[in-house]
């Protein structure tokens, strides 16, 4: 972790590339550091996944309008001060990144972060390695 899930109305697919997106806010997850400047999110977990939703309906259906649900999942220990600066600055590129969509277009969008203790966590993976020392 940290696992970042973006659910999107497809309208929205024509106005932006999600893809960038994506990439900008993993950096920005990397680039989180604690007072100390230690990096709080190891890079091999780092996960950024964006899904349009076909199907949606939003609002009163009157107008074209589009959403964009981002939920990060982080594991707990991390200060409530470190985890609300995480969320200014992702929230800050989504913005940015979406600019010029609100400007042609309704839009809403939502960020949240959720902390806590799995009742279940198994992984299996070879990438963390790759950043080992």
């Amino acid at each position: 972790m940290p696992h970042l899930v973006i659910h999107y109305t497809a309208n929205l697919d024509s106005a932006t590339d999600m893809g960038v997106l994506c990439r900008s806010l993993a950096d920005e997850i990397l680039a989180q550091t604690d007072e100390t400047g230690v990096q709080i999110f190891p890079p091999g977990g780092t996960r950024v996944f964006a899904y349009p939703a076909s199907h949606f309906a939003v609002a009163d259906g009157q107008h074209d309008c589009a959403f964009v649900y981002l939920n990060l999942r982080i594991a707990a220990g991390r200060s409530e001060a470190l985890v609300k600066k995480t969320g200014d600055n992702l929230l800050m590129r989504v913005k940015a990144h979406f600019a010029p969509v609100f400007s042609a277009r309704h839009i809403g969008i939502t960020l949240q972060i959720d902390e806590g203790r799995e009742l279940f966590d198994a992984k299996h993976s070879n990438i963390h390695p790759l950043f080992e020392p």
